[in-house]
């Protein structure tokens, strides 16, 4: 590592899918020389879905030059899709990151902002098609490294995603280091964490019951690419 400071910045919104974001942080603060910084468009507490209320640390006009910038995902995501100012704020730091990332749907505001184009990129199962309106080559992976652009599946792989990176960054034997102190050892009492375990019955029930969220979701992709064409 370098003696100047690592900067990440993980982006916040309301309605986040806490875990995209508090499992890459777990590791990226374990890092050597990180200096990890929460950002939003301003300091006060952001409602993460399901209630929880998290600080941002600094916000997109106070935030330094990252090295490494990460968009999480959640359904508050769909609102980013149109937020110049959230795109502006990721343009800017894309043009001076080493890596730029994303965990779960956080991709489709990486691709909302331009930053996917002709690349390949990792979201959410159930929102893997929509890439493709940006530009992207989807990809049904964990984890998807294309050049600097470093994408992860849904929530839980954002895990995946940040030990990843930190080996990219740090080298394979710091991240190592970081899984063991974590405990990241991932033993799950059901194999149904993707639709090809979980079956099609199981698969159905859940992209019904998102229904809604995914038709909002589809809609603003398509505005988003349209403004991008």
């Amino acid at each position: 590592m370098a003696a100047t400071p690592f900067r990440v910045g993980l982006l916040l919104f309301p309605d986040i899918t806490q875990l995209d974001m508090t499992g890459p942080y777990e590791v990226f603060i374990k890092l050597p020389g990180a200096e990890v910084h929460l950002v939003w468009k301003d300091r006060q507490p952001v409602r993460a879905g399901g209630g929880m209320q998290i600080l941002p640390t600094t916000t997109y006009a106070d935030c330094p030059q990252l090295d490494l910038v990460c968009v999480p995902g959640g359904s508050g995501m769909n609102a980013l899709l149109e937020d110049e100012a959230t795109l502006a704020f990721l343009r800017r730091q894309a043009a001076g990151a080493r890596y730029v990332t994303s965990v779960c749907t956080g991709a489709l505001v990486l691709g909302a902002a331009g930053l996917l184009k002709g690349r390949r990129a990792a979201t959410h199962w159930m929102s893997m098609d929509m890439l493709a309106a940006f530009g992207a080559t989807p990809v049904h992976e964990r984890v998807v490294v294309d050049g600097n652009i470093i994408t992860g599946g849904g929530v839980t792989a954002g895990i995946d995603f940040a030990l990843r990176v930190a080996a990219e960054i740090a080298g394979p034997q710091a991240a190592k280091e970081i899984q063991l102190g974590i405990e990241y050892d991932p033993q799950p009492p059901f194999d149904a964490g993707s639709p090809r375990a979980a079956g099609a019955e199981l698969t159905q029930r859940a992209v019904a019951a998102a229904a809604t969220r995914q038709r909002e979701r589809a809609a603003a992709v398509q505005r988003a690419a349209a403004r991008l064409a």
